[in-house]
């Protein structure tokens, strides 16, 4: 008897570890895929990888990191340490600059798995939870970047894990502390007490005792101990200058007024979520009522805790940024994954010969016409009706972007295979889904996220996974060109109006905006001075002496012709 009991338990740990090792190899592989092919996004990505570069050149003046030679007093450092880590052993490149906030994304992976099972007894939840969230579009986009969203959404899975674990196991609330100090260092201290209050509230509301452990408070000061240092050292390093900049300036100052252009309606990030969050949307509302059904279970307690605190935080800022959801995410997985759950165990019933769904067996037993778990059948027709029309979307699609759309001698569309192929992935998977769901069988959802996979890894092995790119003049070519033509150091003047930190990067110089009136003072008082411009407009301004170096993507490099000599 007693080897039996063993052998089940061996069997039970190799299950567990084969199920681990299979959702960290599909992570790593969706994260990790063509992420160094394409250039560096603008604004986040273009910033932390010039951040992460000037702390690899300085010797590694990690302590008190730099941009363009100024002060960079925005985040923490953590995550510019790993990616100039990264630049120290494969070199300065857009693979090197992505992977190691996708690596951290893609073992946040099978964290969730560990979240699910220990909310869970059965481990088809968890198993649900762990592919809702590794088949999460917005995560795996932002995820893939330069940026420290994925890795915050990492850190933070972590720490919900600690806490969980530290239920059965107390050692594991000292990893608590860690995990809060981890993500203190990534994005600010101001994040950390956002996020470390669900972990906080979570456990007051289910496990009190454990906020009197010693543990969990030793935890919190080895955790916040390296925190309390770094910021010590850039107080008398930079006085108050820092803590108005990186307190006040970059977190706090976001509650009450938007930076720049973000801004949105206090619903920005309801909308964020239903918009990008196909297909699993269609089952987060049914998940939210089975968590709220459950709330006198740790689950149901975790999921309204994570998504009612997190969500509101964000929606009162006025400042919306669509990353700024991401740590959510998870807790929506929860919701849906145990609801999927319930589908997948009481969707069939076979009685005989005949093979129905639950709730429709109920039904001819006199009872009403709802779901067992309280959902109206009227939702079920709806929810096929959607994956229905998904489905002709993404048929119209492919042939869309097959190109055979004629308006007399124009296409509508030039031919794209990937998006061609992309849109086959997607219609196929909606359409197959459609047919199972509306048949009443449960395999529907191993074709759902299949499907969802393949589709999104089709994706983000085209050119097309960071779209943003298209929105504006690519700036690596005219980087280059930059860099190719002026000193390094060089300070080149542009009468663009808008900040490109990725130019600065790929140039590895300071693109510095300037108006006609400045520029010809310059261009007449300064003996060295190098201007970008538009390659249309450059008669329009009367400089004299003007020498063109090179011209990229419609601009133009150009210089005082008395310092031709200083060409690089």
């Amino acid at each position: 008897m007693l080897n039996k009991i063993l052998s089940q338990k061996n069997l039970n740990v190799q299950i567990e570890l084969l199920i681990t090792i299979g959702l960290l190899l599909a992570g790593l592989l969706i994260y990790s895929i063509n992420i160094g092919t394409l250039p560096l996004r603008d604004w986040d990505e273009g910033i932390v990888a010039q951040v992460a570069r000037e702390i690899n050149r300085e010797n590694w003046n990690w302590l008190y990191p730099t941009i363009n030679d100024t002060p960079y007093l925005n985040k923490p450092p953590l995550i510019h340490w790993l990616i100039s880590l990264s630049y120290s052993i494969g070199g300065v490149s857009e693979l090197t600059a992505r992977l190691p906030p996708a690596l951290l994304t893609a073992f946040s992976v099978p964290l969730v798995y560990g979240i699910g099972r220990e909310l869970f007894r059965p481990r088809t939840p968890a198993i649900f939870t762990a592919l809702v969230y590794l088949t999460f579009l917005p995560l795996v986009r932002h995820g893939r970047l330069a940026m420290l969203d994925g890795a915050v959404v990492c850190f933070f899975v972590l720490m919900i894990w600690c806490v969980l674990r530290s239920r059965r196991h107390i050692g594991y609330a000292l990893a608590i502390g860690i995990s809060f100090g981890l993500l203190s260092l990534t994005k600010g201290i101001i994040l950390g007490l956002l996020l470390g209050a669900i972990a906080f509230f979570f456990l007051w509301w289910d496990t009190p005792r454990l906020l009197l452990s010693k543990y969990f408070w030793s935890g919190i000061f080895l955790g916040m101990f390296p925190v309390f240092l770094w910021y010590a050292a850039q107080f008398f390093y930079y006085g108050w200058e820092f803590f108005d900049a990186n307190f006040f300036h970059q977190s706090l100052k976001r509650i009450w007024e938007p930076v720049g252009s973000h801004e949105g309606p206090i619903w920005y990030y309801l909308l964020e979520i239903i918009e990008y969050s196909w297909p699993w949307q269609l089952f987060w509302l049914p998940g939210l009522y089975l968590s709220w059904k459950n709330r006198n279970l740790s689950w149901g307690k975790l999921v309204l805790v994570w998504s009612g605190v997190y969500l509101l935080a964000i929606s009162l800022m006025n400042t919306k940024l669509p990353w700024y959801v991401l740590p959510i995410y998870p807790a929506f997985a929860l919701a849906v994954g145990s609801y999927l759950a319930e589908i997948w165990h009481q969707f069939p019933v076979d009685l005989g010969y005949f093979r129905f769904p639950t709730y429709k067996y109920l039904q001819t037993q006199g009872h009403s016409a709802k779901h067992p778990l309280g959902i109206p059948t009227v939702y079920h027709r709806l929810v096929v009706v959607l994956f229905a029309l998904l489905a002709l979307i993404g048929w119209v699609a492919s042939v869309y972007f097959a190109g055979v759309f004629n308006l007399g001698r124009a296409n509508l569309a030039q031919p794209n295979l990937e998006l061609q192929l992309i849109s086959v992935a997607v219609a196929l998977t909606m359409t197959m889904t459609t047919i199972l769901l509306s048949q009443q069988d449960r395999q529907f959802l191993l074709i759902l996220v299949w499907g969802t996979y393949l589709s999104l890894l089709l994706f983000v092995s085209s050119p097309h996974w960071v779209w943003e790119l298209k929105e504006d003049y690519p700036v690596k070519p005219v980087g280059e060109m930059i860099q190719k033509y002026t000193p390094p150091g060089q300070i080149v003047y542009s009468f663009d109006t808008r900040d490109r930190p990725s130019l600065n990067f790929y140039s590895d110089r300071l693109i510095k905006r300037v108006g006609p009136h400045k520029i010809q003072q310059q261009w007449q008082n300064n003996s060295q001075i190098y201007l970008l411009v538009e390659a249309s407009t450059l008669n329009n301004f009367g400089l004299e002496n003007l020498q063109v170096l090179n011209t990229a993507q419609g601009w133009a490099l150009v210089t005082n012709s008395k310092n031709s000599n200083s060409k690089v």
